[in-house]
């Protein structure tokens, strides 16, 4: 996915179906064009916010897209629309990511 950003081109490579599930950690790769470290959030409209479980620098990868890569973990606790920002010294981007329900267990 390409996400919307100032300064920067920011892409993103989905490890998990959308709607996410709620609760479940999921892995999001970024690439970001732009100079410095990165920083991500990832909220609700109503503030609330998920946790991200790691963040880490990749060397590369054969995902060919534009800028430095990084590796994610994220919990959204809540279904809804989530508003991912990834921010770096010079440059910043963001994405909405839909997040579901959590799995029901048969029985």
């Amino acid at each position: 996915m390409r996400g919307t950003s100032q300064g920067a081109e920011l892409w993103g490579l989905l490890f998990a179906e959308v709607p996410f599930e709620r609760g479940k950690e999921v892995k999001i790769v970024w690439r970001m064009t732009g100079e410095g470290p990165l920083k991500a959030s990832a909220s609700l409209p109503s503030g609330e916010r998920a946790k991200l479980v790691w963040l880490e620098e990749h060397g590369g990868s054969s995902w060919q897209r534009p800028g430095y890569e990084w590796g994610t973990g994220w919990v959204f606790p809540k279904a809804g629309c989530w508003k991912v920002k990834l921010s770096r010294t010079h440059g910043s981007g963001h994405v909405w990511l839909q997040v579901g329900k959590s799995a029901r267990i048969p029985g």
